[in-house]
């Protein structure tokens, strides 16, 4: 069947079809990770992002195309989560802002649309990168100008536009040295194509493995969101996994991340209890967080969760994404007002962040966000913020966002503080140990799975077995001749007689240096270094 223009129904079915098949091929975009890190991936962050839209649109029973776009645009917005997260809905809110005053669009418009979404999205990033999802999605758009007077129909414009798409994209690993030395291409730009493939489907009424209504209902049809940590006396053998895993998939829809000593749990369930009680015959639990997913988002944590009015308003109030119960005491001391969990793991999306925002009561808030794919999302948080001034230190660790608040001084304005803390963790040098959660190779560094890597930033410094060894090298090489002071944040794997060996070890190899020991209880990190 031809079609020349598309109006608000088939742009709901269409968009619920590539959110479908973005969930379908969730798993496969997470193994294109370059980084073999125990991160937020963009298969899930991309997918959690689009279906916080889809749950938006799947409500509204008479489309028009105003009510449509702005389902996909705040949706998004709002349920974005780590950078891939963001930019996706960049696109959204750009495409849709084309749009909305449309009845009907033809490939024309549609050309127009692809346009403005690219533009949206790379205004978003401070400095965007070629070879990731910005250049697919700039492809896309290219070859939309391009054929916009030749295509006859929808269809011909769709199927031309993602065979470009697909070319580029096969392309990144020659814009990206990381890509090509993995052997993938982009994450981001397999999410973004996942998506157009979807809707493409969907309009062609093609048969797929995977269905519009069923990927999106089994997203949203459970009541319950259960996350918690299951600390085991020893590390979950391939059975215990496989088994529980079934149990999960039994009772809803979850997923399980297994480390030494302990298993990280999340689940979208009808029966949270039942899941618990599950757990509970592997080890002991903590970190509970239940959601109840018919009433609203809850996914922010505080112990002191008053409402934001019953407190005094004023002038800096303080928001910090955290993980870890020592690491949550630290940014608690130090005058932080209200602790997002997530971090590492687990992204906090745009509407996390300004949940949390709305419980302070200040005037001006500083967002810390503490990782380099939380950023975007904070910015995107201050930009749908309008009551409250909001300041987002570019901090992207842990030791960074506690040297940042450190620095911070009343007398100043919001501004001189920002540049006082960015001079400042500028000089932080930070190191973190964790486990590999796949095959890789980095730097001419060969990873297998579950190999202990030390790294700083992006880059690997040490490998190996022994987690004290492999912290210790790692530590080596963060020292130069300025430092001054190391900081020692222990996770919940490691004893505080393990920590205070390994400072041991530091300080008896840097004697001019300083090392200090702290509490963190970061899940699957093992140790976080700071070096200053």
């Amino acid at each position: 069947m031809a079609v020349k223009t598309m109006d608000a129904v088939l742009l709901k079915k269409l968009f619920l079809a590539g959110a479908a098949g973005l969930e379908a091929k969730k798993d496969y975009i997470n193994e294109l990770n370059v980084f073999p890190v125990p991160d937020g991936d963009t298969g899930t962050n991309m997918t959690m992002t689009i279906m916080s839209a889809a749950k938006e649109i799947e409500k509204i029973d008479k489309p028009d195309m105003a009510t449509v776009c702005k389902a996909m645009s705040s949706g998004s917005l709002r349920g974005a989560r780590g950078n891939s997260g963001v930019i996706l809905s960049q696109l959204l809110r750009g495409f849709t802002k084309e749009i909305k005053e449309c009845s009907e669009v033809d490939v024309s418009k549609l050309a127009l649309a692809f346009e403005r979404a690219v533009n949206s999205a790379y205004k978003a990033v401070m400095k965007p990168k070629e070879g990731t999802i910005l250049t697919v999605a700039k492809a896309g758009a290219q070859k939309a100008a391009e054929i916009a007077d030749s295509a006859q129909t929808i269809e011909e414009f769709g199927e031309q536009v993602i065979a470009y798409m697909q070319e580029v994209l096969l392309q990144t690993p020659d814009m990206l040295p990381v890509l090509k030395e993995a052997g993938v291409v982009d994450s981001g730009g397999q999410g973004l194509l996942e998506v157009m493939k979807g809707a493409y489907n969907a309009l062609i009424g093609k048969v797929v493995v995977y269905d519009t209504v069923s990927a999106k209902e089994e997203e949203v049809k459970y009541n319950y969101s259960v996350e918690f940590v299951i600390v085991t006396d020893k590390t979950f053998n391939k059975k215990s996994e496989i088994e529980f895993k079934e149990y999960l998939a039994k009772n809803g829809k979850g997923d399980l991340k297994v480390a030494s000593g302990s298993a990280k749990v999340s689940s979208s369930t009808d029966n949270p209890g039942l899941v618990i009680e599950k757990a509970i015959t592997y080890g002991q639990i903590k970190e509970i967080k239940v959601e109840n997913l018919s009433i609203g988002s809850d996914s922010t944590s505080n112990t002191d969760k008053a409402p934001a009015k019953k407190q005094p308003r004023k002038k800096v109030g303080f928001v910090s994404v955290s993980v870890g119960e020592g690491i949550n005491d630290i940014f608690k001391e130090l005058g932080v007002d209200f602790i997002i969990e997530g971090g590492q793991t687990m992204n906090p999306s745009t509407d996390d962040i300004m949940s949390a925002i709305e419980q302070v009561n200040a005037d001006t808030v500083f967002i810390l966000p503490n990782n380099g794919n939380i950023i975007l999302a904070a910015e995107q948080a201050k930009s749908l913020t309008k009551d409250k001034e909001i300041v987002v230190v570019p901090t992207k660790t842990v030791p960074q966002g506690i040297t940042a608040v450190i620095n911070y001084v009343e007398d100043r304005t919001a501004e001189e503080n920002l540049k006082a803390m960015q001079d400042e963790i500028v000089n932080v040098k930070t190191g973190q140990v964790t486990y590999a959660v796949r095959n890789t190779t980095m730097d001419g560094v060969e990873v297998k799975e579950n190999d202990i890597m030390g790294l700083d930033g992006k880059n690997i410094l040490a490998v190996g077995s022994d987690i004290s060894d492999v912290t210790a090298e790692l530590v080596d090489k963060l020292i130069d001749e300025d430092s001054e002071l190391v900081s020692i944040y222990y996770g919940e794997d490691i004893s505080e007689e393990d920590a205070n060996k390994l400072a041991d070890v530091v300080s008896s190899k840097h004697k001019d240096v300083d090392v200090e020991v702290n509490f963190g209880g970061q899940p699957v990190y093992y140790y976080l270094i700071s070096v200053e």
